[in-house]
């Protein structure tokens, strides 16, 4: 049983690909250790910290893309606005 686990967590990192990859690692780290403290599950563990990490990081990711945007659209309405002219002198 615990080859089939880690041939299905490789299946699933290289599948992935390394982009993909992003938070996958460090999910599987902390799921390997709560899931070895929960009892000797860590296997399992790592496999659901890697499903949950890379759904964090898109998560993440879209938050930041999110926020350019909105950002670059800011900045764009306020470019396409006329200056303000100065008063004349008297």
């Amino acid at each position: 049983m615990k080859n089939y686990a880690v041939i299905l967590l490789a299946g699933i990192a290289f599948a992935s690909g390394s982009a993909s990859a992003a938070g996958c690692v460090k999910g599987a780290a902390v799921g390997a250790v709560a899931g070895h403290v929960a009892g000797k599950h860590s296997v399992v563990g790592a496999v659901g910290g890697c499903v949950v990490g890379r759904h964090m990081a898109k998560k993440k990711a879209r938050q930041q893309k999110e926020a350019a945007d909105a950002q670059a659209r800011a900045q764009a309405a306020q470019a396409a606005q006329p200056a303000a002219q100065p008063a004349p002198a008297r």
